[in-house]
Parts: C-alpha cells; sequence; structure tokens
C-alpha cells in the first residue's frame, strides 16, 4: 500500500484541497513531493550542519538493537531557517488544516543517523509518547523533511498506512525508545501492510499521531539526517506539566519567509536561538523500567 503523494505548487505553496484531506484521514498521512526548494533545503542543510551548539546538544539513543542514532530536541521556534519553516503556511498551516483545529509548535527535533552507525527507531505512535505528557486526545501530528535523500539502503521511515485507525497501542521502554506492542504491529502489518517512504531531500510527510512508523539501521555508507516538526492542537492542551510546552500562540509567516531566511551564500541569514531538551534519562514520555 502506497502512501498518498501530492506536490506543491508552481510558486511552491502547497494547498490542502478536499482531496488532500480526505487522504489523510484515510491514510493517516501524505507525502508532499519538494516541499522546500532548493535553495530552501540547502540552507537548513547548511544551518544544522553548522550550528556547533546544536551539535553538542545531541544525545545518542540505544535502539534496543545494538545500534544507536543522534537526537535534539527543542520546544520554541528558533529565528533561522528552521523556524521560518515550522511557522510557514505550508508547514504550521498544512497542519491546521489536516487537524481542522488551531496548531502549536509542540517541538522540533534533527534525528541523526550516521553512515554505518545510525541505529534504528522501534515501531511506535509518537501519541505513545505524548499521551504520558498529559495530551489527552490524538489530535497531533509530525512532519518529517529528510536533509538527506532516504531510501530503504539508509534507513528510511516505514509507515503501516491507516494504523492511526486502530488508536493507541500499549508502548513499553525498548532500550532508550518507547516501542508498540509487538504482536499488535504485527497483527496490523498483516491486516493493512507497511510502505517504505523514499524520499528526496526537501520532501515532506505529514503523518498522524497514531500512524505506526519505524526506520531501520543504517548500515550504508550515507549518512540519514532529518529535521521533524510536531504539532498539538489548541483544544488539546496537555493537562499536566512536563518537559514539552503547554499551548502557545503559532504566529504564522508566509512561506517567502523560508526564503528570505536564506542568504547569497545559500545559508540562513540569522542565527539559531534553541533551548535543548537534555536527552532520554529525563525524558517522562518513555515507560519506566521495571525492577
Amino acid at each position: 500500500m502506497a502512501v498518498p503523494e501530492y506536490s506543491c505548487d508552481a510558486e511552491g505553496n502547497f494547498i490542502v484541497t478536499d482531496q488532500v484531506l480526505s487522504s489523510f484521514e484515510e491514510f493517516g498521512c501524505i507525502l508532499v513531493r519538494k516541499l522546500l526548494g532548493e535553495r530552501e533545503i540547502s540552507s537548513l542543510k547548511q544551518t544544522i550542519e553548522n550550528d556547533l551548539t546544536l551539535q553538542e546538544a545531541s544525545y545518542r539513543r540505544n535502539d534496543g538493537e545494538g545500534g544507536r542514532s543522534r537526537t535534539v530536541i527543542w520546544d520554541d521556534p528558533s529565528d533561522d531557517i528552521t523556524g521560518a519553516i515550522a511557522r510557514s503556511y505550508k508547514v504550521a498551516g498544512t497542519f491546521q488544516k489536516l487537524l481542522k483545529d488551531e496548531v502549536y509548535h509542540y517541538h522540533a527535533k534533527v534525528i541523526m543517523k550516521d553512515a554505518k552507525t545510525g541505529g534504528a527507531h522501534t515501531w511506535h505512535q509518537d501519541y505513545g509518547y505524548w499521551y504520558k505528557n498529559g495530551c489527552l486526545f490524538p489530535d497531533m501530528g509530525t512532519v518529517f523533511i529528510p536533509i538527506d535523500d532516504t531510501d530503504q539502503g539508509n534507513g528510511c521511515l516505514k509507515v503501516i498506512p491507516k494504523s492511526h485507525k486502530a488508536g493507541r497501542i500499549d508502548h513499553v521502554r525498548i532500550g532508550d525508545q518507547a516501542g508498540a506492542d509487538k504482536d499488535r504491529v504485527s497483527y496490523l502489518q498483516q491486516k493493512l501492510g507497511l510502505c517504505h517512504v523514499e524520499m528526496n531531500a526537501g520532501d515532506a510527510l505529514f503523518f498522524h499521531s497514531n500512524i505506526l512508523h519505524r526506520s531501520d539501521q543504517n548500515h550504508s555508507d550515507r549518512r540519514r539526517w532529518a529535521y521533524l516538526i510536531a504539532y498539538n492542537t489548541r483544544n488539546n492542551d496537555p493537562v499536566i506539566d512536563h518537559h514539552h510546552p503547554k499551548y502557545k500562540q503559532l504566529i504564522m509567516l508566509p512561506n517567502s519567509a523560508i526564503s528570505d531566511c536564506v542568504n547569497d551564500a545559500g545559508s540562513s541569514k540569522a542565527p539559531g536561538n534553541r533551548k535543548f531538551f537534555e536527552g532520554p534519562t529525563k525524558d517522562p514520555s518513555l515507560p519506566k523500567i521495571q525492577g
């Protein structure tokens, strides 16, 4: 089963039509090709590569399969191109229409699967984490934007389309991750199939918080880095305090604001101003290890 695919218009804008909305509601995810143009994705790539503070704040996560990936997470959108993308109409505005409610920036992160050493991310639902954060409903979602081309060779995303209709599945701790019940995942995969979501840098996968997804270890000679932005809805404001924010109005920006961040050399004009999350040992979203 394939994920529904769409494209931006000639000006680089993306419109959520009735067909797009129907696809998202049916499959729980949509793939938008070339959401970011060549200069935009090049600037995003350079910004992340050159941000030494971001690199130093990254931490390694054990995948429970003998591998590790690096992750860095922050809550508030930054002043650089990462923040412009997160606040843009073609990203935040798209999710607002898909989720049918005002959205706010829940958090953003970069997942770094380096060549030959990048660990897997076990089968999970994002709501498997966020349920523990006091979010009462799964009215949330994530956009996955690869910084590098991603395919089966370097550990692309795998999703089970329509699995969001199964509701929240029990999660247990696997390494430094929360993994969905393996038997339930197996049954759903047999019934619904799975899709390897191969993407080029600048494409974007929008997916519902209850979609089951995973990625394999990267045994290739190519790295696989990706920028992810998570959104929550205003009416799903968390009922407890935790490490991710409660509702804060998101001031959306025109899509042109992304290009405005790119200087003549192709990199981001503004520096980042992020307050980073400290790592998995302090993550209350993870199931506790018994004993």
